[in-house]
């Protein structure tokens, strides 16, 4: 069974963002404008990477990823060797809450403000989850999550 990922990462331009990803994944990453399926090289996982508007519009969708590769220290090797944030999605299901791991490695809960566009997902106004906010606190989401708020967490051998 293989997975799919997806990331966002600050400020990134997508072509420095595909050799950084083939190291962090330790695998061929192959551009899906070009992949062809019936000419993938073992062991290679498809990526599309492109440009959004907003706060981390730097997204990356990776098909086809093994379920041997550790999600949480892919996007950490990332995040260090590009030196930049980088964001994927949590266990709450709250579209504004993710994780945000940063280039040390650490991993901390954030929140954004989401709006719809034409173009996608617009993450804007980033404020760290913590419970002097009144929505992460008590019975939210944000409490019965693995990441909780206020919780600041190594990339599990990662960086």
């Amino acid at each position: 069974m293989t997975e799919l990922w997806n990331w966002r990462i600050d400020g990134a331009a997508p072509v420095e963002v595909y050799p950084a990803l083939a190291e962090a994944l330790g695998r061929v990453v192959m551009p899906l404008a070009v992949a062809d399926p019936a000419r993938l090289p073992t062991y290679a996982v498809i990526c599309d990477v492109w440009e959004a508007p907003g706060e981390f519009g730097t997204i990356v969708d990776c098909y086809g990823v093994p379920e041997s590769l550790p999600e949480l220290s892919a996007v950490a090797a990332l995040a260090r060797l590009l030196d930049r944030d980088c964001l994927l999605a949590d266990d709450t299901l709250d579209a504004g809450r993710h994780l945000l791991v940063a280039p040390d490695g650490t991993i901390r809960p954030v929140h954004f403000e989401v709006t719809e566009t034409d173009d996608g997902e617009v993450l804007s106004a980033r404020r760290l989850c913590t419970l002097a906010h009144p929505g992460c606190r008590g019975w939210s989401r944000c409490c019965r999550s693995r990441w909780e708020p206020d919780s600041v967490n190594p990339a599990l051998a990662a960086a």
